[in-house]
């Protein structure tokens, strides 16, 4: 039996990376799944391949956690099609790095819509149903960079504001029964990661070799690392953690 049999968990930006990877071990532990992407078609094609156990069930879901309309007709949709809902992920994310004199103005709303205002959204419309419940669990995606990194300054405070928005909750719904924490990874090896490593026209081999030196475990995080911190987070043993950010970073935070 598993510890998410017969929940639903809604995991944003779960096409790849870091929200495939946690969608993933939701499904493994008896979850039925919704992957949340903008492009719908992607999050079809990852629920696909979701290991779901028997009573289980996975589907993509197409939505713009940016935009109010689309957040609730997305979680109202997961509600109709798995029966309820009882775990959400925050996860959904983009970068536009840049140098604070060269950051655009699109380069700051863009990062703070999809980071901070998508978690907003898509906390607010689930929590709707997890006070009727009296039950439920929410994890946002935090990062190391929210303690400050050079050319990220939009994707710093953002990543600050979701560790404020995560204790502000804690207080605000502990009462009903809900559990609000934040992860906040460090280096995790994804496309997002490699991507950055191309930016930097660096190898991507040796891009991740060099931050595996940098922590004290001397490895480069994997999806399945965040994905094991968030399903302890979501289980009913962790009930009496709340507002609280986990960093998961190899200990790099240590020397910050």
């Amino acid at each position: 039996m598993g510890r998410f049999d017969r929940r639903v968990a809604v995991i944003t930006g779960a096409a790849r990376g870091i929200g495939f990877g946690t969608a993933t071990r939701f499904a493994e532990e008896g979850a039925s799944v919704a992957i949340v992407d903008l492009d719908e078609s992607a999050a079809a094609e990852a629920a696909a391949k979701l290991p779901v156990v028997d009573g289980a069930s996975a589907i993509g879901v197409g939505a713009d956690v940016s935009n109010a309309a689309s957040v609730v007709a997305a979680v109202e949709r997961v509600v109709t099609e798995l029966g309820g809902i009882h775990v959400l992920v925050n996860n959904a994310g983009i970068t536009r790095d840049n140098l604070l004199f060269k950051m655009t103005e699109d380069d700051w709303d863009l990062v703070m819509g999809v980071h901070l205002k998508g978690a907003f959204l898509m906390t607010k419309a689930a929590q709707r149903h997890f006070v009727e419940q009296k039950y439920g669990k929410v994890v946002n995606i935090s990062s190391i960079s929210a303690l400050g990194n050079r050319g990220q300054a939009n994707y710093s405070a953002a990543k600050a504001g979701i560790q404020g928005f995560t204790r502000t909750l804690g207080i605000e719904l502990g009462p009903f029964g809900i559990n609000v924490n934040a992860i906040a990874p460090g280096f995790i090896a994804t496309e997002m990661t490699d991507a950055t490593a191309a930016r930097l026209k660096m190898d991507v081999e040796e891009f991740r070799r060099l931050n595996a030196e940098a922590n004290p475990v001397k490895r480069v995080g994997m999806p399945a690392d965040i994905a094991a911190a968030v399903t302890f987070l979501c289980a009913d043993e962790a009930s009496y953690i709340t507002g609280q950010t986990l960093f998961v970073d190899g200990g790099i935070s240590l020397g910050t």
